[in-house]
């Protein structure tokens, strides 16, 4: 098997990209239709973003998970400015499977679900981080089907379904047809890209290609071993600082408050781990709508309806607002959604000079293959209407 290193999720990560910019534009012509004695629109339907993100994780697939650590937030940032048709902004949601491990269940085709579809970015990250390789047997087509039946794809026809799976072994290895299980997605209008980690003809030859076509995706092949450059800026330290004052807005609450506030951090150090550019993105990601978190921060769990004030009781509230009143309890929540809004504003600032500071410094790699996806795939998203912020 061979040694595959670092790129590959660049091509994975930026096909998403280009993907979730093609919400589909049918609920505005649907809802065009309305009673005569309506006054007032009804809210737009919401609409999801579905990914599932299939890695093999064996021996030669470390550069494809330390990729994948750094390129989440790449993901996260991108998609935040997408926009369908009708307006509508649409939710993403990311699942996660692993295949081709040693230490997975033979019974099960050595195919594992690391997390089902989710929205929670830490989470996200914390399982992509506790990923590990070893060697195994790759089934593509096997773990297509698991996931296309495990996962709860919903029944939302305006909904942007899609599957990503990365390796380097034959597409068609397993007593699984991954001619079958393409079909089967395709039937439920969930599109399966395929990234072969690779020279381009060998995985055209080994099938990687038809398992893509078979559900109008796309086939890429890449040079696995081409490092990513992090282009660092003046900004940076000032966003890194303003991360941790932004975690001081947080006031965790319930049964997951603490563990939850305490992951928030971990992924922080994990991202720090790997370079310091994948901390300013992860900061700007955290300033970004695709950041919420009401099911443990209080500020995001008022202002998303999560809960009443009135329905908690005193065990349920951190330190610093035990024994409180419920005026008291709200001042505060107010004062520290305020200070977010200003940290938040501000990083979202600065990040727009560090985008501007890198496109100039990047001039001189121009050609590389992550400026040509993405080129690519937004000409490719502007025939069909889709849009995204400028």
């Amino acid at each position: 098997m061979k040694q595959t290193k670092l790129l590959v999720s660049i091509a994975f990560f930026s096909f998403i990209l280009g993907n979730v910019y093609s919400c589909n534009l049918k609920s505005d012509s649907q809802k065009s239709i309305a009673l005569n004695t309506q006054y007032t629109a009804d809210k737009p339907k919401e609409q999801y973003v579905k990914i599932a993100l299939l890695l093999d994780t064996s021996n030669s697939m470390d550069g494809l998970i330390n990729q994948a650590k750094a390129q989440l937030w790449d993901i996260v940032n991108e998609f935040t400015h997408a926009k369908c048709g009708n307006e509508v902004r649409p939710s993403l949601q990311i699942a996660l499977y692993e295949y081709g491990n040693d230490n997975l269940s033979a019974r099960e085709g050595y195919i594992r679900q690391v997390i089902g579809f989710s929205s929670d970015l830490d989470e996200i990250s914390e399982k992509l981080f506790s990923l590990t390789t070893n060697g195994g047997e790759e089934y593509c087509g096997e773990v297509i089907h698991t996931s296309l039946k495990q996962l709860d794809w919903g029944k939302n026809n305006d909904d942007l379904k899609m599957i990503f799976i990365a390796g380097n072994e034959p597409f068609t290895q397993g007593k699984l047809s991954y001619r079958d299980a393409a079909m089967n997605a395709k039937e439920k209008d969930i599109i399966v890209n395929t990234i072969f980690c690779g020279n381009y003809e060998q995985g055209i030859s080994t099938k990687w290609k038809t398992g893509a076509t078979l559900t109008g995706g796309e086939y890429m092949a890449i040079d696995h071993n081409k490092q990513v450059v992090h282009i660092k800026t003046p900004y940076d330290d000032v966003i890194i600082k303003l991360n941790s004052q932004l975690n001081n807005t947080y006031i965790s609450y319930g049964a997951l408050g603490s563990q939850k506030k305490a992951m928030q951090s971990a992924q922080d150090s994990n991202a720090a781990e790997l370079e310091e550019a994948v901390v300013v993105k992860r900061a700007v990601s955290k300033s970004s709508r695709m950041y919420k978190n009401s099911k443990w921060d209080l500020v995001d769990a008022i202002e998303d309806d999560e809960i009443e004030l009135s329905e908690l009781s005193d065990k349920d509230l951190p330190t610093e607002l035990k024994g409180k009143s419920e005026k008291e309890i709200e001042k505060y929540i107010d004062g520290k959604k305020e200070e977010r809004q200003r940290i938040q504003k501000e990083i979202q600032e600065l990040n727009a000079k560090r985008e501007a500071y890198i496109a100039e410094n990047k001039k001189e790699e121009e050609g590389e293959l992550e400026n040509a996806l993405l080129s690519a795939i937004k000409n490719q998203a502007a025939k069909k209407n889709y849009k995204w912020d400028e």
